[in-house]
């Protein structure tokens, strides 16, 4: 029998996809199946170490990088358990939660949990060295970077190249060779 519908399988992954996407979802990170936010909020972690930030997207040299939630927050404790401890080049990881669109350099990634309509506006507000994340195929579509998908009942996600430059942010090829598409690439 199949996992329940609000379960997505992680394990079978790493056969079909090149080595990156186990240092993206390790795994023995949630067993088996997890649920759908628990992977998002590992992928959100890992992010962080395949995106290169320029020094201007932070406050100073010894500033934090934030994951901020814009808006809902569907991971409750689940991102705060996961980076505690965690560290991306020499930087300490924190979580943050924003009801209002954040200050210049005060988030280097921003999950917008936001509706549709609201997506194009407040994308565009970020500015630059902030990595946006989102849900749905029309993410990437109304400007933003990475937008999650649920394809076959697993989480995958797309990349929008050229919002990603414009931001001033560098995504390795790695992050991008697990995508399951990458729009706006140059040739």
């Amino acid at each position: 029998m199949g996992a329940p519908a609000n379960r997505v399988r992680c394990g079978s992954l790493a056969w079909r996809i090149p080595l990156a996407v186990c240092l993206l979802v390790p795994q023995s990170a949630f067993g088996q199946s997890a649920s759908e936010y628990e992977i998002k909020a590992a992928f959100l972690l890992n992010f962080t170490k395949f995106v290169e930030w320029p020094s201007t997207a932070f406050a100073a040299a010894e500033s934090s990088l934030a994951i901020c939630i814009l808006a809902k927050d569907p991971f409750g404790r689940t991102l705060d358990d996961l980076v505690q401890g965690e560290a991306v080049n020499g930087r300490k990881i924190e979580v943050r939660r924003l009801s209002d669109l954040p200050q210049p350099r005060a988030c280097q990634v921003v999950f917008v949990g936001l509706p549709e309509k609201d997506l194009s506006k407040t994308l565009s507000s970020l500015g630059p060295g902030v990595l946006s994340v989102g849900e749905g195929e029309s993410f990437i579509r109304n400007g933003g970077i990475i937008g999650f998908v649920i394809e076959k009942r697993r989480v995958r996600f797309d990349i929008n190249q050229a919002a990603a430059e414009r931001a001033g942010l560098k995504l390795s090829s790695r992050l991008l060779g697990v995508a399951r598409s990458v729009e706006g690439a140059r040739p």
